[in-house]
């Protein structure tokens, strides 16, 4: 059971759990300029827009953006920009050269210029404070995390092919954290379930943070006929990630969680959560999307609005959650 369901002036309304709620709330980062969607920069700027001032716009996170392309985004975005004192600034994840390039340093110059200018509300208030580069080697990553300043938080994004634990070791302890591709325009760019498992159980054991990109517009396990692949569902990853924070399962019990395509097997309540055999407090998945299960990038956010909403999952309004 998902949630409550009752007639309101002859409509359907569904009261989305305040488990699922957590679960949800700012989770997806959206990353419209690329496949397969490849959004053009000005329509992908108004669809941030729209989708940010939508009733479903608190499941909305960061947008993405490569800071090779940040003056085309100022220009795109001119106008739209919050230009009072006192709203909050479009916040930015900044995609920059992988650790171990020169051209970082570039990257990071930019990004200050950048957050220097759009601190003025009358540039259109926005703000770079995460960033995400790609990282393989563990001198290269600990080189560029000594050159991060402190007001970015860097998401490096680590192979998922191979034995991640080493790497997450050089994460563990710094003011950084994990990324995962999960998926993209050929096969080989999904992980197999176990990958993922192994990541997640990886991330946990060393308490780094984590995000995913690509490939998970839907909330459950799926296929792909296009690339073709079997792409992760987003309910399983975050949700099998507050259960690994909790219980510390293994990555076999993590794999089967991370397969489960059947929406009965899932509960979501005011209190407590369920996938399988494993249930989570609401407390678990607060203290998972504050430290540890933090966002998934999407090229969409309407796919997964509209699943949410065709399993009876998501109402325009987060549930209030008693203190």
């Amino acid at each position: 059971m998902f949630g409550e369901s009752r007639e309101c002036n002859g409509s359907q309304f569904v009261r989305t759990p305040a488990t699922l709620s957590m679960l949800l709330d700012g989770l997806i980062d959206f990353a419209g300029l690329f496949p397969p969607a490849e959004l053009d920069m000005a329509p992908m700027v108004q669809a941030y827009h729209e989708a940010g001032v939508d009733e479903r716009g608190w499941t909305l996170g960061r947008v993405i953006i490569p800071v090779s392309q940040l003056a085309e985004f100022e220009q795109a975005a001119c106008g739209l920009l919050p230009d009072e004192e006192e709203a909050d600034p479009w916040c930015i994840s900044a995609l920059t050269r992988p650790c171990g390039t020169a051209e970082l340093a570039n990257d990071l110059a930019a990004i200050e210029t950048f957050n220097a200018a759009h601190a003025d509300p009358a540039a259109g208030k926005a703000i770079i404070d995460v960033i995400e580069l790609k990282g393989s080697d563990p001198g290269d990553i600990d080189a560029a995390l000594d050159r991060v300043p402190d007001e970015l938080f860097p998401f490096i994004e680590l192979p998922a092919d191979g034995d991640v634990r080493g790497l997450m070791a050089v994460l563990a302890g710094s003011e950084a954290g994990a990324k995962i591709r999960t998926g993209g325009v050929t096969p080989e760019l999904y992980p197999d379930f176990m990958q993922m498992a192994r990541f997640l159980s990886a991330a946990g054991d060393a308490g780094v943070p984590f995000k995913a990109t690509a490939g998970m517009h839907h909330p459950l396990p799926n296929d792909n006929p296009v690339v073709p692949a079997r792409q992760h569902g987003f309910l399983n990853v975050f949700l099998s990630a507050a259960i690994v924070q909790a219980h510390r399962v293994d990555v076999d019990v993590l794999e089967a969680l991370l397969q489960t395509a059947d929406p009965e097997a899932f509960l979501f309540d005011d209190e407590r959560a369920r996938l399988g055999d494993y249930e989570v407090s609401r407390d678990d998945i607060e203290e998972a999307r504050l430290g540890f299960a933090i966002s998934f990038g999407s090229c969409s956010v309407q796919e997964p609005w509209e699943d949410l909403a065709a399993l009876g999952l998501l109402s325009p309004e987060p549930t209030e959650i008693d203190s």
